[in-house]
């Protein structure tokens, strides 16, 4: 554990850097091999879209890394976080604990205010509106819905009090994991079924994908099931009735052109429809 610690502590930008781009490739090859849907779609066109406002994202967590850095820090200097404040516990129980904390405060906690919020759904739109989810669909995200999320994570270092090589850590985690369960692939059921008691699983988020309520509005879960089913947003739906995308905007038009998905944000507020 000190040595995952140590590494996690020092981690190169170069090393995130090939996870993202290894675990895109490794997720494509296999999506391509063994596919979920087989979508009527030009892919390197769709993943053009996808790799920018991925690269947007990339762009905007680097620059204002420091303050993810200044918090972690300044929380271990003063003792302050819900880690900090629990008693001494074996080192694999203090990263796990602080795992699930961050994964409930900077994603569940965030991805649910998004929905219920419509200013900051307005931004988080943008990645419902894929009709194409695929394993570049993880990071889809509106350069504005970037800094959105980068608050709620400062937000979870501040109440955890997590050191900065957990931030490292989850964020890893967190990539891996995100690829996998946009990926546009299909896991034995008993097995997925298994799989999303203790993680999101690849079936368990593409409900999350469906293009109409309630199911938008559910498994908001990004690495952890547990607090879905925690407080009551797990839901299941056969994958055979998955339609990805978001009922206000089913056209190409809207989903699949890159100067007005920057734009939704700012046009006029659709209201979708309850199933």
């Amino acid at each position: 554990m000190d040595q995952i610690i140590a590494y996690f502590s020092t981690i190169p930008s170069s090393h995130r850097s090939l996870i993202l781009v290894g675990g895109i490739t490794f997720f494509w090859l296999i999506e391509n091999a063994f596919p979920l849907f087989k979508f009527n779609y030009k892919k390197w066109q769709h993943a053009g879209i996808n790799f920018f406002l991925t690269l947007t994202t990339i762009i905007i967590n680097f620059s204002l890394a420091f303050i993810l850095l200044k918090t972690a820090n300044w929380t271990i200097a003063n003792n302050f976080g819900v880690l900090q404040w629990l008693p001494k516990m074996p080192l694999w129980l203090y990263a796990l604990v602080g795992l699930l904390l961050l994964d409930l405060i900077g994603a569940y906690l965030a991805h649910f205010i998004e929905h219920k919020v419509h200013f900051l759904w307005r931004f988080h739109l943008i990645h419902h509106t894929d009709t194409w989810v695929d394993t570049t669909s993880g990071n889809r995200h509106h350069p504005g819905e970037s800094v959105i999320r980068f608050i709620f994570t400062t937000l979870g270092i501040l109440v955890v009090g997590s050191p900065m090589w957990m931030v490292f850590m989850y964020q890893t985690i967190s990539v891996v994991s995100t690829q996998f369960t946009h990926a546009n692939i299909s896991l034995p059921k008993k097995l997925d079924v298994f799989l999303s008691y203790f993680i999101v699983s690849p079936d368990m988020h593409k409900v999350h994908h469906h293009y109409i309520m309630p199911y938008t509005d559910s498994n908001y879960g990004n690495i952890f099931s547990i607090w879905d089913r925690m407080f009551g947003t797990f839901m299941y739906l056969p994958k055979e009735e998955i339609v990805y995308g978001i009922d206000t905007c089913m056209e190409p038009e809207n989903h699949n052109r890159l100067k007005n998905l920057l734009k939704i944000p700012f046009q006029k507020y659709r209201s979708h429809k309850n199933n």
